[in-house]
């Protein structure tokens, strides 16, 4: 699948972007309960194994100096790279690499925010490859599988782990 500018840009926006936004509008909201739950919808390809660019992983697997800016910084060198058509040779991902950034970042601020926020319970989860519209139906799970990880974090005790990232009900590595 050919990566352009605008394709890159577009899914950076929804998955990550998005994601941020929302999230950040809505946390003076969750503040106010007691057991408070984010759930961020990723993917497999979002684990940092798939993400080819040396500086990028580098950068986005050192957690303990992570941060927003950074995250940001690396999307913005990737939208760079992909407005001039130099993913392949700067060493980005060459099968959806915009989908696999976006992922990697979304699993990126999952851990930021399980840090700032220590009070709410905040985890990313790969529901799978599911069988919807968006996968023209080809995908492996239907949808109440897929939703079996997502509910499971939405529901879990006050005492479970925060920053995680689950393939379904297991936890993966990053």
């Amino acid at each position: 699948m050919k990566q352009t500018y605008e394709t890159a840009e577009g899914c950076l926006r929804t998955n990550y972007y998005g994601t941020k936004q929302v999230t950040e509008a809505l946390i003076p909201l969750l503040l106010q309960s007691d057991s408070t739950r984010i759930v961020n919808v990723s993917s497999a390809l979002g684990q940092l194994k798939f993400l080819s660019h040396e500086r990028a992983n580098r950068v986005l697997s050192d957690i303990d100096s992570l941060t927003e800016e950074k995250i940001d910084e690396v999307i913005k060198e990737f939208l760079e790279d992909a407005k001039e058509d130099l993913l392949e040779t700067k060493g980005w991902p060459i099968n959806s690499s915009a989908y696999v950034v976006s992922k990697v970042a979304v699993n990126s601020y999952t851990r930021i925010l399980a840090k700032k926020l220590p009070n709410i319970i905040i985890n990313a989860v790969n529901p799978g490859f599911v069988k919807t519209c968006l996968s023209h139906n080809y995908g492996q799970f239907t949808v109440e599988e897929g939703a079996t990880g997502p509910v499971m974090l939405a529901l879990v005790p006050d005492s479970r782990p925060s920053g995680l990232f689950y393939n379904q009900i297991e936890v993966l590595t990053f």
